[in-house]
């Protein structure tokens, strides 16, 4: 049963038919006192309610009564609603525990999205852990190698939210896997055999964002001589993936926040909205809750990218995986190039398993084929990873490793980038390679961390 609490009486017959249309069981109250005495005696599913139920608008009826609400029944999702300009009461209520919010006036697939995702990840939250053969026999997870307990927590909120529409963050240092995460979500989803579409904000400056992800019509501005299709059309009935979206612009960020609020947006030069069916996966190395605090990323869409979060460990936490991994890529590169298959001797993979990966996932791949070109052997040692520039950690790198682990990723990712320069002595491109990540990459983070080289 969903139980509406709203002051306005056309409010609630209109949810009412709406849920009931759809095939909900609807309770509907006009109050905070009438709400009480509901959740008193009965056991809602799902609370849907407004933040204002007198003249008032500060929120905090609101808010009072979803803090007494949680009293009574703590596990039960609350989806707030409340006018655009009102947002920010919203957030003060996600912070109190409610689970969604809906702006007024509602669109209607959206507010049904949010009840079913609600339900749906309400009934899954005490599920069982799930093992590696059981993932592999229920979801598409071929891409992702390894069997780790911390990657299969990852694989098992994986699996239980791909089902949904719900938006997802996925945060992590740069070379774990986020990409990867974020498209075994939309291939165990049933959007699967619609498009992924990935966008890299990163690279999309603030003066091409809108024409970027929203499209423009020939002549909407100097130098659009032909009509544009943006990211989101491209998207529509499937995924888009918004890698790197702590690096997006105040500005654009403004616009971002619409189009996942209303789920609709506008194509530069054509004024007619248009509906955008699209599930959002975010992914970033940065915090963002930092970000939030330092008011260089906006809280309301912070809340509305976070309604599931997921956070990939780095290499080092996982580090039996390593291994599998490592045979991986060989095997991998063997198969690109017509080679025969090269093996690891057991020292080797010990070895292997003992370095710090400040790259991660991409730093071990380019290691791992760097030795296989130069060497040419059929098995490796340790010895031959050595010589291509891994250094086993000892104990007093394994002291400073542990001490990184109160870092922000921010924090971790600077640190990591200054070790590597040092390691190299400033040669950018053997930095670039050790940390898995473009030059230009690269430059990018000198610049974001005000890292300077030494002349």
């Amino acid at each position: 049963m969903i139980l509406i609490i709203d002051d306005d009486a056309s409010i609630r017959s209109s949810l009412s038919f709406l849920l009931k249309r759809a095939g909900f069981e609807v309770n509907a109250v006009s109050g905070p006192k009438e709400a009480l005495d509901a959740v008193r005696i009965l056991a809602p599913e799902l609370i849907l309610m407004d933040m204002n139920f007198t003249l008032t608008t500060s929120g905090e009826e609101g808010l009072h009564l979803l803090r007494q609400v949680k009293i009574f029944h703590p596990n039960v999702p609350v989806i707030l609603m409340t006018a655009w300009g009102s947002i920010q009461l919203a957030v003060l209520g996600m912070k109190a525990g409610a689970f969604d919010f809906i702006t007024k006036p509602w669109n209607n697939l959206v507010l049904l999205n949010s009840v079913r995702n609600a339900l749906k990840l309400s009934e899954q939250k005490d599920s069982e852990p799930i093992s590696r053969s059981e993932a592999d026999k229920k979801f598409h997870f071929d891409k992702i190698i390894g069997q780790s307990s911390a990657l299969m927590d990852v694989l098992g909120t994986v699996s239980r939210i791909a089902s949904t529409t719900a938006p997802v963050l996925i945060t992590g240092e740069s070379g774990t896997g986020k990409e990867l995460i974020a498209e075994a979500i939309h291939t165990n989803s049933l959007r699967t055999k619609n498009p992924f579409v990935k966008v890299n904000l990163g690279g999309v400056s603030q003066n091409l964002f809108e024409s970027e992800m929203f499209g423009h019509k020939k002549g909407a501005f100097t130098d659009a001589y032909n009509d544009r299709t943006g990211r989101f059309e491209m998207a529509n009935g499937g995924t888009i993936f918004l890698d790197e979206i702590g690096d997006l612009d105040m500005s654009c960020q403004v616009k971002l926040l619409r189009v996942l609020q209303d789920q609709t947006f506008e194509v530069l030069g054509d004024s007619n909205p248009r509906k955008a069916d699209v599930r959002v996966v975010s992914a970033t190395n940065r915090n963002l809750w930092d970000m939030v605090t330092e008011h260089t990323f906006r809280e309301d869409l912070f809340y509305r990218i976070n309604l599931i979060s997921i956070h990939l460990p780095a290499l080092r936490e996982r580090a039996e995986d390593i291994p599998l991994l490592a045979k991986f890529f060989a095997c991998q590169y063997a198969e690109r190039n017509n080679l025969p298959e090269f093996r690891f001797t057991s020292d080797a993979l010990i070895y292997l398993q003992r370095l710090p990966y400040p790259g991660n996932i991409r730093e071990l791949k380019n290691l791992v084929e760097r030795t296989i070109l130069v060497c040419r052997k059929p098995i490796l040692d340790a010895r031959d990873f050595e010589k291509q520039g891994g250094k086993a950690l000892d104990v007093k790198q394994t002291q400073e490793t542990i001490a990184l682990k109160g870092m922000t990723l921010d924090e971790l990712e600077k640190q990591s980038i200054l070790s590597a320069i040092d390691k190299y002595d400033g040669n950018l491109s053997h930095v670039a390679m050790a940390l898995g990540i473009s030059r230009a990459s690269l430059y990018r983070r000198l610049e974001k961390y005000d890292i300077t080289l030494r002349k």
